[in-house]
């Protein structure tokens, strides 16, 4: 059985954080949400065909031709100009059957398994809001149509972008999209006219459209924390409560309160007298000082955080350097949902509570103010006492 993983575009969503590794390989818990997929794929599949573009030499580094039991095969799309054509890249090394899906989102191998006890057949997931997704028609166990972000929602059934399908579905000719790509969906359609395509329903599926995703699946997989893992070395008069992993060669200083679910990643320094919140992820070789206090975020390797700071409900990028007194506003005054700019257009989070979003290699002056839902790209900084009330590109 063979895997087509979808792995080539630009992430233009997820800037800043894209702008310096592709978005399958951004992450939390230690691993990329790409590894987290191929975790899922060992033991039902044998081969993976990795579809790359955007930074694609940076995945085909990262994991090499193997990934524990599975053999990877690169393709290369070196126009991003749809979902079909990136798909259809991969024909040439497709032997039958074969599954598909998105390498940003994140599936579940139970998920996967129930998807391949029926050919052809697409994985469903039954949303509150499907206004932001592709939406199903369905009819008994039969697909009856698919219907890409109406107006009006017409189905509570979404795309979750997981197929069983094959290769057959690429004997149809399509054309560009009304945004100008190759749509992988309207090989679907071509091909259910022809034959019939059975849906599966998902208990777990979180796609990334956007940054703040990435602390809902970074939620997520911390609440299926089954035990506390501390292979770290904890000093007296520290508090852990809650579900915690701590990674060897990892120091947790004195008067620290680490309050899980919570991960932190080897060979970071945590303290003394820091509060780490439930929902937060520190990657390796992270320095958090005196006196800081973490909740709800995801922390990026190599990166450090000064005494005296507070982040909340952000992600900070690899190689940050936020100077003492740096301060992230996650909530408004008039307590409504917090608004970002996303491609040049202000979109509302949905999330009441939400911080910052800082590339890698960021560097904060010590005192400095953030804005909430305010970002700042790679390798930019601030000076000390600045207050960030807009993005800083």
């Amino acid at each position: 059985m063979q895997t087509v993983i979808l792995a080539a575009g630009k992430g233009i969503r997820v800037q800043p954080l894209s702008l310096t590794r592709p978005k399958p390989l951004l992450g939390f818990l230690g691993k990329s949400v790409l590894e987290h997929n191929l975790d899922q794929l060992v033991g039902l599949v044998k081969e993976v065909i990795l579809v790359v573009g955007y930074k694609g030499e940076k995945i085909k580094e990262f994991f090499g031709r193997k990934y524990k039991n599975l053999k990877i095969t690169y393709v290369f799309q070196k126009k991003q100009i749809g979902t079909g054509d990136a798909a259809k890249k991969a024909l040439p090394y497709i032997k039958d059957k074969f599954l598909l899906l998105n390498g940003d989102d994140f599936y579940e191998k139970a998920d996967i398994k129930n998807c391949l006890k029926k050919l052809p057949s697409i994985l469903v997931k039954k949303v509150k809001n499907s206004s932001s997704f592709g939406q199903i028609l369905i009819k008994k166990n039969i697909v009856k149509g698919l219907v890409e972000k109406p107006k009006k929602p017409v189905s509570k059934m979404v795309n979750t972008g997981l197929y069983f399908l094959d290769k057959s579905v690429f004997n149809f000719k399509i054309k560009k999209s009304e945004r100008g790509e190759y749509e992988f969906t309207d090989y679907l359609k071509a091909f259910m006219k022809k034959r019939k395509l059975y849906w599966k329903l998902a208990k777990d599926w979180f796609p990334v459209p956007c940054l703040w995703n990435l602390l809902d699946v970074n939620e997520y997989l911390l609440g299926k924390i089954r035990k506390s893992l501390k292979k770290g070395k904890i000093e007296k008069n520290c508090r852990l409560s809650g579900k915690v992993i701590i990674e060897k060669g990892t120091l947790i200083k004195s008067g620290s309160y680490i309050a899980g679910p919570v991960y932190i990643g080897k060979n970071s320094i945590i303290g003394p007298n820091c509060f780490i919140r439930g929902s937060t992820s520190i990657g390796e070789n992270c320095r958090i000082g005196q006196a800081v206090e973490i909740k709800n975020s995801i922390i990026g390797d190599n990166s450090k955080i000064c005494h005296l700071s507070y982040v909340g409900d952000s992600i900070i990028g690899s190689n940050c350097n936020l100077g003492a007194g740096t301060i992230v506003a996650n909530l408004r005054h008039d307590k409504k949902t917090v608004k970002t700019m996303i491609n040049g257009k202000l979109k509302d989070t949905g999330r009441k509570n939400f911080g910052t979003i800082l590339g890698d290699n960021v560097k904060t002056g010590i005192g400095t103010l953030i804005y909430p839902g305010r970002k700042i790209w790679p390798g930019k900084f601030t000076l000390p006492g600045q207050i960030v009330k807009k993005d800083i590109i």
